[in-house]
């Protein structure tokens, strides 16, 4: 093997590791459904639960979890009846040109 050939094989590793961790971040099932879903707008829990039919265990979880990364936030109302919104944060809105690009490649080939 070349130098030249190992240092290509590096730069290929270490972009393809970046696509990995970014899918190992976004890439559960729920995580994107619930991406998906939060790209209409803030919504509150119960919303969320009956949109994307997530159980209630699941769904907080996920949003517990895509909140401890950075992709949504949370914001308690505390009128009577208390009620929690969440809704994507400027990294969680950064994904929609992802979301759009994966939506026409499935289009076109699935």
């Amino acid at each position: 093997m070349a130098i030249g050939d190992h240092q290509a094989d590096e730069e290929y590793s270490e972009s393809a590791c970046s696509v990995i961790d970014s899918l190992e971040q976004i890439g559960s099932q729920w995580r994107l459904i619930v991406l998906h879903d939060l790209q209409d707008g803030e919504k509150r829990f119960n919303e969320l639960k009956r949109s994307t039919d997530a159980s209630s265990r699941t769904l907080s979880r996920v949003l517990d979890d895509l909140g401890e990364m950075g992709f949504v936030t949370r914001r308690l109302e505390e009128d009577a009846p208390v009620a929690t919104y969440y809704s994507l944060t400027d990294k969680g809105e950064s994904l929609r040109p992802v979301f759009d690009e994966v939506e026409s490649w499935a289009d076109e080939w699935l």
